[in-house]
C-alpha cells in the first residue's frame, strides 16, 4: 500500500505550525529589549514541557509558558510585569494564521483528508485560538495532550487520537513545523510531513527519521501529501 493511500488522517500542530507567533515579537521585545528572546522562551517552553512527561510530571502548557517567560527574566535579570504576563497569555490566545494555512487547508479538505489538530495547550472555551484565526471550520476534531497528561512528542499522545479517531497509526500523517514532533509521530507508526518554516530545519544525525514529505510551505507540503510524494 502506498503512502497516498495509506493515509486518510492528517493531524496538524497549531502553535507556528498554523498560527503565527510571531505576533508574540512586540512582548519580549519590550521585556528583553530584543525579539530574538521570543526564540529562547519558545525553546525553553518546550525544553521544560517534554522535561515534565519524561519525569512523569504534568503542569498545563499555559503555567509553563508564563514560568517559562519569568525563567527567562530572571536569567536576563529584566524586570517583568503583570502586565507583561497578561499581554503574553493576550497574545497567545489570539495569534493569527500564517497566510498558506487556509490555502493548504482547503486543498487537503478538497481531496478527501480527514484534518483534525493535536496542540501541547490545554483547550479553551470558544472561541478558540483557531477559530479566532479563521482555521476552526477547517477541522473535524481538535484534541489537546491534556487528555493524556503528557507532552508531545510522547507516543501516548499521538496514539490518543488514533484511537479517538478510529484510525491504525499508518494512517496518519501528522504536519508540524517542528522536527522533534515529527520524529515522535513516526517514532509512534505514523507519517511525518515536516515544514521548514524560518528557525526550522532537518536534523542531519544518524537513526533520526526523515519526515516522509518536506517543504518550506504549507501549499507545497499539501500537493506533496495529495500526489503521494516519496520521502526526502
Amino acid at each position: 500500500m502506498t503512502k497516498r493511500t495509506a493515509i486518510s488522517i492528517i493531524i496538524f500542530d497549531v502553535n507556528e505550525t498554523l498560527l503565527d507567533i510571531t505576533t508574540l515579537d512586540p512582548v519580549f521585545k519590550r521585556v528583553f529589549g530584543n525579539s530574538a528572546a521570543l526564540r529562547d522562551w519558545f525553546a525553553q517552553l518546550i525544553l521544560y514541557s517534554q522535561t515534565m512527561t519524561l519525569s512523569g510530571l504534568y503542569t498545563p502548557f499555559g503555567d509553563l509558558a508564563v514560568g517559562s517567560l519569568k525563567m527567562l527574566a530572571s536569567i536576563h535579570n529584566r524586570p517583568l510585569s503583570d502586565s507583561d504576563i497578561d499581554d503574553l497569555k493576550q497574545q497567545m490566545g489570539s495569534m493569527p494564521a500564517h497566510q498558506d494555512a487556509a490555502p493548504a487547508l482547503t486543498r487537503l479538505r478538497d481531496a478527501g483528508f480527514r484534518l483534525v489538530t493535536l496542540t501541547n495547550s490545554a483547550s479553551t472555551a470558544a472561541p478558540s485560538p483557531l477559530e479566532r484565526a479563521g482555521l476552526g471550520d477547517f477541522f473535524e476534531r481538535s484534541f489537546s495532550i491534556e487528555a493524556v497528561v503528557k507532552f508531545k512528542p510522547a507516543p501516548e499522545t499521538y496514539r490518543f487520537v488514533a484511537k479517538e479517531m478510529g484510525a491504525e497509526m499508518a494512517q496518519i500523517c501528522l504536519v508540524a513545523c517542528h522536527l522533534w514532533d515529527t520524529i515522535g509521530a513516526q517514532a509512534a507508526g505514523c507519517h511525518g510531513a515536516f515544514l521548514t518554516r524560518p528557525h526550522n530545519a532537518i536534523l542531519p544525525a544518524s537513526h533520526v527519521p526523515r519526515p516522509d514529505f518536506c517543504a518550506p510551505d504549507l501549499v507545497s507540503l499539501a500537493d506533496q501529501i495529495i500526489g503521494g510524494a516519496q520521502p526526502r
